[in-house]
């Protein structure tokens, strides 16, 4: 029996994902037991939703109750999506971060410059995504922010430097770390069909120094050894070119379309997008908005991929990039 899960019950789910705190976790699923329909067809996504839930109501008593120590990491969030950028050592990840963004990264040519996560933002056609440097990882080095600022991203870059002969078994060890700890790097971002617990973060390999004459074998040798794969692009990053394929990369990878709004008799603001997911209704579009609005909504008219100009859809017609829409209550 299908779920017949609803758009609202979605963004709850992609809220979840995203709660850095137990606190922020018990109230999104709590939300999420309230906007599952009750059927047979969700028995046991029920379950396991009730099952993380009591987990994370102890991690919250556990929480309020601990000493504060250790580090911390509590970014907020920008923009229409996080990606990390995560790898070994003096793999490239703060330059990546310098050309992509206005930020000024620590950028040399020895390991460990990084020491702290930096937030920047990038411009891409419009949106604002939020890019973050992280530490290297090295075996055994995973801390609870790292771990937790992964799981709850919406992509990562993985960097491998296509120059080094170690390169392959550092990016290796970097995967196997995060595996250890029910976070798997997949193409589609997730929880795991199989296990509430297991987290798939949606993922691409970046290689630097795409011009070395070994760089393909080096990360044709990442994937033999680990047995998965990733779409890959290779990056020279003192070229233009590369830089601007790899900020097209980010906004793909995210798997949202750019959505403009105008109100009856004005002109869109189409220097201010809206973003949805890949594949988005109508409907989705205006719970992006305001859930009231997603209740009160009767129909849109639509410019853009259509047949005609203003044509008038329901709230399941999928919209495309670019796609122009006026709501009607």
């Amino acid at each position: 029996m299908p779920a017949n899960l609803t758009p609202m019950y979605y963004k709850a789910e992609r809220d979840y994902r995203r709660a850095q705190t137990a606190a922020e976790q018990v109230e999104c699923l709590q939300l999420m037991l309230q906007l599952m329909p009750k059927h047979k067809g969700t028995d046991k996504l029920q379950a396991d939703i009730k099952s993380r839930l009591s987990e994370a109501r102890q991690n919250l008593k556990h929480q309020l109750n601990a000493p504060k120590s250790g580090q911390t990491c509590r970014i907020p969030r920008q923009g229409a999506g996080r990606i990390v950028i995560i790898g070994g050592p003096n793999c490239g990840k703060s330059r990546i971060l310098k050309e992509l963004t206005r930020a000024e990264p620590d950028v040399a040519p020895f390991p460990f410059t990084t020491r702290e996560p930096l937030p920047a933002m990038m411009e891409y056609e419009g949106v604002q995504i939020q890019l973050v440097d992280t530490p290297p990882i090295t075996v055994g080095q995973v801390p609870p922010w790292l771990l937790n600022l992964v799981r709850t991203a919406d992509g990562v870059l993985l960097v491998l430097d296509g120059s080094s002969d170690v390169a392959p078994e550092e990016t290796l060890a970097v995967i196997q770390e995060f595996e250890s700890r029910k976070t798997r790097f997949t193409e589609v971002g997730g929880f795991d069909a199989d296990s509430f617990s297991i987290v798939n973060v949606a993922a691409r390999l970046i290689v630097t120094h795409a011009s070395n004459v070994d760089c393909q074998e080096r990360s044709q040798l990442l994937h033999e050894l680990w047995g998965g794969d990733l779409s890959t692009l290779g990056v020279e990053l003192d070229e233009q070119d590369f830089v601007n394929a790899l900020k097209q990369w980010c906004f793909e990878l995210l798997n949202i379309i750019r959505v403009f709004t105008k109100s009856p008799g004005k002109p869109a603001d189409m220097g201010a997008p809206l973003t949805i997911a890949d594949n988005g209704t109508v409907e989705d579009l205006a719970v992006q908005i305001h859930e009231d609005l997603a209740r009160t909504l009767k129909h849109a008219r639509l410019w853009g991929h259509g047949d005609h100009d203003g044509q008038v859809v329901g709230r399941d017609y999928r919209l495309r990039d670019g796609d122009v829409v006026e709501l009607h209550c």
